[in-house]
């Protein structure tokens, strides 16, 4: 009798080979992997199992604890995706970027049962439900209604990055494998959070600035856009450019803006980069949209710019910083060093493999596998009255949920 593994989900093969970008073809011929392609497709049908030998060489082939396989599956609550350049990503690149999305909340949900995260305060808006039917006033309006609601007011932003998560947004950094992928987005209704992943595959600081105010449009414009929208060109294209006027609306207010775009010149625009902290390809199509400049001018513009060579790369660029998140990441570090949780503890009950981990909630790789906790020393304190030294105390702070 051919041994089984009880309890293998086969829908969690499905999902590992997905995320590693694996065919059932690709996957057979890694090292270890005796089976079939037709096995394979058995496995994730639940027509059959594998044998504990086979899963082992499986979750080796794609990197995963053997017991990521025996899962169980996530409850069914998608809400709407929304992916930056999904008309020209593939199929698999979508798809492995949703299974990395479904490890980041799966990772922020772990974190929340020992941490508080800030409470999620994003407006919701009168605007209308058809995409179709929403005005650019009405986004330039949205974008200028989420600063008032933030108290913000109308000065560059210091750090987009800080400044979603300290509105409860769940952020990470991430290599989508994918050029075509620039980030994706959803609000997830169970968690009252929106979820952001910025793609690392290209790319500048003020690009991925960028790239977090347009999923902040689409968690503010599109809350109520049905995922079947998406898939019409219309719908999508129209989506996608709303999105990239809020971002440019609410990155770049036009009253300060217009002050500081005093010349129509690249000189002018190289000048005011370091204070906006966006590209200066952004700063000419803001300026167009708003009409600071007529499309003449515009077009020089980007002559100029593309003759320059700043298609590529722009002026400061290699010097701006990287805003990386921060709530995972210093969240991990006060359960490790509570002591509340240990890297092996944070395998068992994510199933993922440590590199995925670190990756996903922005730690450096092998954060968690050289994590040693640090303890208090007995130190000696100073008697004021003596001058003389006595023992002192280790203090025992009790476990509790903590806020950022």
């Amino acid at each position: 009798m051919r041994s089984r593994t009880p309890g293998f989900v086969g829908a969690r093969l499905r999902e590992a080979r997905e995320v590693r970008g694996f065919t059932a073809v690709a996957l057979c011929e890694m090292r270890g992997v005796t089976v079939s392609p037709q096995a394979i497709s058995q496995y994730e049908t639940g027509r059959a199992t594998p044998s504990p030998e086979v899963l082992s060489a499986i979750a080796t082939a794609v990197n995963l604890p053997e017991h990521f396989f025996l899962m169980p599956l996530r409850k069914s609550d998608r809400g709407t995706i929304f992916y930056r350049s999904m008309s020209s990503a593939t199929k698999s690149a979508r798809s492995r970027a949703q299974r990395r999305f479904d490890w980041l909340r799966d990772i922020a949900r772990y974190l929340s049962e020992f941490v508080d995260f800030p409470e999620s305060r994003f407006p919701v808006l009168n605007l209308p439900t058809d995409p179709i039917e929403l005005s650019d006033d009405e986004i330039d309006e949205a974008a200028a209604e989420v600063r008032r609601f933030w108290n913000m007011g109308d000065g560059p932003i210091a750090n987009m990055v800080l400044l979603l998560e300290n509105q409860g947004a769940v952020i990470a950094r991430d290599k989508l494998s994918a050029e075509t992928l620039d980030g994706l987005s959803e609000f997830v209704a169970e968690d009252k959070r929106p979820y952001i992943i910025v793609g690392t595959d290209k790319g500048s600081p003020a690009r991925w600035r960028f790239d977090l105010a347009h999923e902040l449009g689409h968690v503010v414009l599109h809350a109520h856009v049905r995922p079947e929208l998406l898939v019409r060109a219309e719908h999508f294209k129209r989506i996608e450019e709303q999105a990239h006027r809020f971002a440019g609306a609410f990155l770049l207010p036009l009253e300060p803006f217009a002050e500081d775009f005093f010349s129509a010149d690249l000189d002018t625009l190289v000048a005011i980069k370091p204070k906006w902290k966006v590209s200066i390809a952004m700063m000419i199509t803001r300026a167009s949209r708003a009409g600071l400049i007529d499309d003449s001018t515009a077009r020089r513009l980007w002559i100029n710019s593309s003759r320059r060579g700043w298609r590529r790369e722009e002026p400061y660029d290699d010097v701006m910083e990287v805003e990386e998140p921060r709530l995972l990441r210093r969240s991990f570090e006060l359960i490790l060093q509570n002591g509340t949780q240990t890297a092996e503890d944070v395998v068992a009950r994510l199933a993922l493999s440590l590199p995925d981990v670190e990756s996903l909630a922005g730690l450096t790789r092998g954060f968690l596998s050289d994590f040693a906790p640090v303890t208090l020393r007995d130190l000696p304190r100073a008697d004021t009255t003596t001058d003389r030294r006595i023992p002192g105390k280790v203090v025992s702070l009790p476990l509790r949920n903590r806020t950022f």
